[in-house]
């Protein structure tokens, strides 16, 4: 598929595209941005190879697109405070991002999306899966949209990030992570959300951040979280991407969700990452 800014091309029967013709380290035009925008709202995420961007240039990329988060709980690069670098050492055997999930959702208003570059990859290994939440949501029942469309959620980063977390225990010391009390806050976001731009509904649930459904337990919320979080990773609604040195990975989190394999100890990773800001869920 040819664009006016750039070449496309899927990568699967459902989500994921990717796009050459294109640098990312020069200043691009308002066009090109929209192109690349829209790519993004039609294949949900999108890969470019090959691309050579100083910290400067990824933020400047970054911001055609939103203002940007500096997460709570990790802290940026010593420059750069929007910049986190996904970083798992030779020694480390926990990896950042080893669950599906959807990016900051215990936000009030939880990202647009992020902006993954690959400064450093094992020889092999580190692939990251993406799931369509669109899809998910369009195979479920007309029974269980209904009772899921009147439905709220509640999130929370206390699971990764409380003080009485045990995600971070081992290995993840290579990052600058920082378990705190605030983490222990709540949020309540709609179970099936309409994305804002394309107005399309998507499962807005994830194993990482979601507690509980509103105005219920933990205990009586998990049946049915548990069949929407394996519902919503089959692999026909799934894309794999095989990391490359200088490739990069820009998913809209409004409807997509995301799982980086830890299947290479013994070796190093190095990801920079950028996340735009997005809206309260709907």
């Amino acid at each position: 598929m040819s664009c006016k800014a750039f070449n496309l091309s899927p990568v699967a029967g459902g989500l994921g595209a990717e796009i050459s013709g294109v640098d990312l380290a020069t200043p691009l035009g308002e066009a090109a941005i929209a192109e690349i925008r829209q790519a993004l709202l039609d294949h949900l995420v999108i890969f470019f190879h090959d691309q050579h961007l100083t910290p400067e240039q990824h933020l400047a990329f970054g911001r055609r697109f939103g203002y940007l988060n500096i997460h709570d709980f990790v802290d940026g690069t010593p420059d750069y405070p929007e910049i986190i670098e996904v970083r798992k050492e030779e020694h480390d055997t926990q990896n950042f991002g080893g669950a599906w999930h959807s990016d900051v959702t215990y936000l009030e208003e939880p990202a647009l999306g992020s902006i993954l570059y690959a400064r450093e990859v094992p020889a092999f290994g580190g692939d990251t899966v993406f799931a369509d939440m669109y899809v998910a949501y369009d195979a479920l029942s007309e029974g269980m949209k209904r009772m899921l469309g009147g439905m709220t959620a509640v999130h929370s980063a206390r699971r990764p990030y409380g003080p009485r977390s045990n995600y971070f225990a081992e290995g993840q010391r290579s990052m600058k992570i920082r378990l705190s009390n605030t983490a222990e806050a709540e949020v309540a976001h709609p179970v099936v959300r309409t994305h804002p731009e394309t107005g399309r509904k998507a499962l807005f649930v994830n194993s990482v951040f979601t507690i509980r459904f509103t105005d219920m337990t933990e205990e009586e919320s998990a049946p049915l979280l548990n069949f929407l979080y394996r519902h919503a990773t089959q692999p026909e609604f799934t894309c794999r991407f095989r990391w490359q040195r200088n490739a990069i990975a820009f998913w809209d989190n409004r409807c997509v969700q995301h799982y980086a394999i830890n299947d290479y100890h013994g070796q190093r990773r190095v990801m920079h990452r950028v996340t735009v800001n997005g809206d309260r869920p709907y």
